[in-house]
């Protein structure tokens, strides 16, 4: 059966033979005849005891029936879901994030965002922001929060928030000692380290290697670690420094921005160009900037 044919069947049953049925749908009475007899000539079967009225599902009539009503169901519920797309309340957003930032900031935006849109699943991506917007390019995720400088004509960037990039130094440091914390500093005044790094992948370590060839500088390495928190705890509790944006930096801590550097990485929201940007995310991207309390600028996406 296809799905006229099991509203017709279904209509035939309920209303007991073929005069009621075809006022209820609309039809004329003899082609609403001939498509149950067309029906059962190709099952091969008889659908309803006619010597009844009103009319009488046969035991084939009865399955056809349980059938037709589950073809209706899941036809009427796929209609619903595609309605709720159509309107955006229903979807999945593919985010990509890193862990850091996705520790910052899920715990505040995503309870709201599900209360919003229950029904939009979001499937979270992990990575490094120099894998973020490849992801984006190659359409593993919809929508990436990075730290980058926006360069790839594919992409669409959106500013979130601005960084300043300066040095972490421990409470044991001669920095420390030395000098207030908020004081810029010029990076040589630390070049004999030891830092506290980000393992390649990262965005922070991605910004301190150009620091470091620019001032062709190769400190030692205190720690090599591929989690923030773990380089943040180290080095406030040690001798040695981090290169890092004030948004990590937790408070009380020892930060000296750097003195004349003008940092061009900053957090951005990313997508292709000439993506559709549906309702939901832009309610994500809206719920995010209110989080970090910036002005909330209007995606271009279609």
């Amino acid at each position: 059966m296809n799905l006229k044919q099991a509203l017709y069947v279904k209509t035939i049953a309920e209303e007991g033979g073929i005069t009621a049925a075809a006022r209820k749908l609309y039809v004329s009475q003899p082609s609403l005849s001939q498509m149950l007899r067309s029906l059962e000539a190709e099952l091969g079967v008889t659908l309803f005891d006619r010597s009844h009225t009103p009319f009488r599902p046969t035991f084939a009539g009865e399955r056809c029936l349980h059938a037709a009503a589950v073809m209706l169901s899941a036809n009427e519920i796929l209609n619903n879901e595609l309605q709720e797309i159509r309107q955006e309340d229903s979807g999945r957003l593919r985010l990509g994030i890193s862990r850091q930032r996705a520790a910052l900031l899920l715990p505040h935006v995503l309870p709201r965002f599900t209360r919003q849109f229950p029904h939009v699943a979001l499937e979270l991506q992990e990575a490094g922001s120099a894998n973020l917007e490849r992801m984006v390019r190659e359409g593993a995720v919809d929508l990436a929060l990075a730290a980058t400088k926006p360069g790839d004509p594919a992409l669409s960037y959106h500013l979130i928030q601005e960084e300043t990039v300066g040095i972490l130094a421990g409470e044991h440091s001669l920095l420390a000692k030395a000098l207030p914390a908020g004081t810029p500093i010029a990076l040589d005044q630390v070049r004999e380290g030891p830092f506290v790094a980000l393992k390649v992948g990262h965005s922070i370590r991605v910004i301190q290697e150009l620091l470091f060839r620019e001032q062709n500088l190769n400190p030692p390495f205190y720690l090599e670690t591929d989690t923030l928190e773990t380089a943040l705890r180290v080095t406030a509790t040690s001798t040695a420094y981090m290169l890092c944006p004030n948004i990590y930096v937790p408070a009380g801590s020892y930060f000296y921005p750097l003195a004349g550097h003008r940092n061009l990485r900053h957090f951005y929201a990313c997508f292709r160009q000439g993506q559709v940007i549906p309702k939901y995310m832009r309610a994500f991207l809206r719920m995010v900037w209110e989080e970090l309390e910036v002005e909330t600028p209007a995606p271009d996406g279609k």
